[in-house]
């Protein structure tokens, strides 16, 4: 049987690194023995794991605290009491993925005063407007201080009493200071009761009760939070103000009904009050109306 020709060159053919030699291993350098995860594993991205300017200890406690479930803590305390490398280069390392946009630790204070620290891990920073893995750490925006800050967009106008006096007022700041008892969230400052006890004063000079005009500045409000309180009530007073009571009009508080002393008639005898002597009020009409039968002779003829 004929051969082949051990000297001629073999057939070329093209060679696909990792194709043709699955299982040809590296002469240096790492080898990966890989297994598919399908339970209790987490997705690390090439950025995080590689990352050229984190120290291994920043890479490690990324992965562990990525690892971890929604609310674990992850305070410097408790990851000392779980890695060896104590608190000082933890926290060090902490500051590291600050810088780098993985992780963002914020101070709030709780519903019930205490103040706690929030931290957020982030497994991609530069996703949904964090800063990425590149940028380094802004600190926090100072907060301007209370000369810096704009002016409050004043108050609405709210009505005036016809007549002011400074008991209405008191009865009306009064009223102001007490509606915080029927919702909390109605606390005034005093510039701004000062602002409404004026509006509240045109209420009660309309014949209300406090306790009337109480229910309508606290009945129905809104369920959410009163960002400015003062405004809602200046917009009340003044949108819900109702019409003076029919067929009298405002009388000032400090005015009083003044007594006559008691006078006789000197036409007809009769008493009356006034303020001088004279003729009673039938008389002088009678005086000023002769056609109208004579009163004292109708009276003497009874």
């Amino acid at each position: 049987m004929d051969t082949g020709n051990p000297s001629a060159p073999p057939r070329p053919q093209s060679r696909i690194p990792g194709k043709n030699h699955p299982h040809r291993r590296p002469h240096s350098g790492v080898v990966h023995d890989n297994a598919r995860h399908t339970t209790r594993f987490t997705v690390i991205g090439n950025h995080l794991a590689q990352h050229s300017e984190l120290s291994g200890l920043a890479i490690g406690l990324a992965v562990h605290i990525q690892s971890l479930p929604a609310g674990a803590p992850v305070d410097i305390k408790t990851l000392a009491a779980r890695f060896p490398e104590g608190a000082t280069r933890i926290a060090a390392a902490l500051r590291e993925l600050e810088t780098h946009g993985y992780l963002r630790r914020t101070r709030e204070r709780t519903p019930g005063g205490r103040i706690v620290t929030r931290t957020v891990s982030y497994n991609r920073p530069g996703h949904h407007g964090t800063a990425d893995a590149t940028a380094t750490h802004r600190p926090p925006a100072r907060r301007p201080a209370p000369s810096e800050r704009p002016p409050r967009k004043a108050l609405p106008a709210v009505p005036q009493p016809a007549y002011s006096s400074p008991t209405l007022l008191r009865t009306a700041t009064d009223l102001l200071a007490g509606l915080r008892r029927e919702d909390s969230r109605l606390l005034l400052s005093a510039t701004d009761a000062a602002h409404l006890a004026p509006g509240v004063a045109a209420w009660l000079e309309r014949d209300l009760t406090p306790t009337a005009v109480r229910q309508a500045l606290t009945t129905d409000l809104p369920p959410e939070d009163l960002r400015r309180p003062a405004a809602l009530l200046a917009h009340r007073l003044a949108a819900q103000l109702p019409p003076p009571p029919p067929f009298r009009s405002p009388v000032p508080p400090t005015t009083t009904a003044v007594r006559h002393p008691l006078r006789n008639c000197d036409n007809c005898d009769h008493a009356f009050r006034g303020p001088e002597p004279g003729t009673c009020r039938t008389c002088t009409q009678a005086d000023r109306f002769p056609e109208m039968p004579d009163v004292s002779a109708a009276s003497g003829a009874g």
